[in-house]
């Protein structure tokens, strides 16, 4: 461990030592909409976990803010019967006592001025009585039709001003941002209006997953894959994140959105431009930033969409031995709704590194099974030296990076089989982050509310990747509008066009 003099003599860590806990200064966390789905099963889990893992400060509070007639205590025992039932680390009295005794809430509705005027006051206190120095990340667990009336009331109140706070003021922003290009920049010229550029935080879970960051480590940690990591080596790249469940409770959203807008214009896209990406001069959010953006920037899509976007809605079929409805048939669902439940696309990236390679995106839900992994697929040897039948079973090289569940890479290469003939097949090399590590991964969220605090924006995209991924997005949207989903039946891979797709460039979809 590299260590420094300090001025007493004594030896300091260097702050650089990125193998250290990093542990934020005093601050308060608000939660916007602290009753809901969101807050409960993963924001407070997540805290209480942090917490739990010795990584918050002695001076935080958790305030929630909703509209409820409710106190400080009601709000302490929602919060203990999430964390009791959501928390990924063994819950622990002692621990809970700790957050206990930083919980406050508020009730009120997003246009009462009054209840912001009392959070504005609640945390001016909190600067003497907690010592949170003026510092607090406002987490706007809320609709986003909501976002205006609560960034006026922080704008009114002086809360988003870091000058009159006396400390740093931050915003964390959920997904979907945004239904389209226009909406998108809608909401950003308001939020920007209101906070600064390097205070806003937009959260893409997926990008909190260790799996996910394991990409970068992958590529630019060792020299066994960047010189085959192009054109000339790979043939094509799978990326898909596929879901066992239903839409569940989510009709009244997940209906105006659709598989596009709800996955591939946020998750799957952030993952293309991880996979696809130069290495940055460093890894500071800003040089990540600006390597992603240039990928982005370089998705072409293809001039025949009607054979390389596919959309599907499922059927009801049987699932995990048990028989599902159809999307049409879901609760709350209009029996003549258009809105895709699956989604394929074939993507390039115009640059000289992946010209020529296409890009494969698919995400769906009643799907066989649940799992999201980018596969690498490379081109299988221009010669080889054995007769067909020794290599009946022998297919391309794959790299798997698997983001959930089972954490972990597959390598899949060719083996002789054991024996007097030369017999080739597939075999595969795993690494599972459960086998190889003591420490189990955090949970996405856990990651992200520890990086908001700290101020690191590496895994928050900006406004520009936002931009260019909705541009993408919005040609697909406007190609599918009117156009009536293919069907697949619930517990297939998807529909039988999407098969077609990757059937009329000579490729199979690779199956989990």
């Amino acid at each position: 461990m590299t260590v420094i003099s300090g001025s007493a003599g004594n030896p300091l860590r260097d702050p650089r030592d990125r193998r250290l806990p990093r542990v934020p200064g005093p601050c308060a966390v608000v939660v916007f909409g602290v009753t809901g789905d969101l807050s409960r099963k993963k924001l407070i889990p997540a805290i209480y976990d942090l917490s739990n893992r010795g990584l918050l400060p002695p001076g935080f509070v958790l305030l929630g803010f909703a509209r409820r007639d409710w106190d400080v205590g009601d709000f302490e025992s929602l919060a203990r019967k999430a964390a009791q039932e959501h928390s990924r680390t063994e819950f622990r009295d002692d621990v809970w006592r700790r957050v206990a005794s930083s919980l406050k809430f508020i009730p009120g509705s997003f246009d009462d001025d009054a209840a912001f005027d009392q959070l504005h006051d609640e945390l001016n206190d909190m600067f003497h009585s907690h010592g949170i120095k003026g510092n607090a990340a406002f987490y706007l667990s809320i609709p986003p039709p909501a976002f205006p009336v609560v960034l006026k009331q922080m704008q009114r109140t002086g809360m988003a001003d870091n000058e009159r706070a006396g400390g740093w003021r931050r915003v964390v922003v959920e997904k979907p941002f945004g239904h389209d290009l226009n909406s998108a920049r809608e909401l950003n010229g308001l939020v920007d209006d209101v906070f600064g550029a390097e205070d806003v935080f937009r959260i893409d879970h997926y990008l909190g997953k260790e799996t996910v960051q394991n990409m970068l480590a992958l590529r630019f940690a060792n020299t066994l894959f960047e010189p085959i990591w192009n054109s000339h080596y790979v043939d094509s790249v799978q990326i898909t994140m596929a879901e066992d469940v239903g839409i569940g409770s989510r009709a009244g959203f997940y209906d105006s959105a659709g598989a596009a807008r709800d996955v591939l214009q946020n998750h799957l896209l952030q993952l293309l431009a991880l996979t696809a990406m130069e290495e940055p001069v460093s890894f500071d959010a800003e040089a990540i930033r600006i390597e992603k953006l240039k990928v982005l920037n370089a998705i072409s899509l293809p001039d025949d969409l009607a054979r390389y976007a596919i959309r599907g809605q499922y059927d009801q079929g049987w699932l995990a031995g048990e028989r599902v409805p159809s999307y049409l048939d879901e609760e709350d669902v209009p029996k003549d709704s258009k809105t895709e439940t699956y989604a394929a696309v074939r993507l390039g990236i115009e640059t000289r590194r992946w010209a020529g390679v296409p890009f494969y995106l698919r995400t769906g839900k009643r799907l066989p099974r649940r799992v999201t992994e980018i596969a690498v697929v490379f081109k299988t040897a221009p010669h080889l030296p054995f007769d067909a039948t020794d290599t009946v079973e022998l297919g391309a090289n794959q790299l798997v990076v698997r983001v959930q569940p089972d954490e972990g890479v597959t390598l899949r290469f060719g083996s002789k089989v054991p024996g007097s003939a030369m017999e080739v097949r597939d075999v595969s090399m795993d690494f599972l982050y459960g086998e190889s590590f003591t420490e189990s991964s955090p949970e996405a969220y856990e990651r992200l509310i520890l990086d908001v605090l700290l101020g690191d924006a590496t895994l928050f995209p900006r406004n520009e990747e936002v931009d260019a991924s909705w541009r993408v997005i919005d040609r697909l949207e406007e190609f599918w509008e009117g156009s009536e989903p293919e069907k697949y039946r619930a517990g297939e891979w998807g529909p039988r066009g999407a098969e077609e797709m990757l059937a009329s460039d000579g490729r199979v979809w690779r199956r989990p």
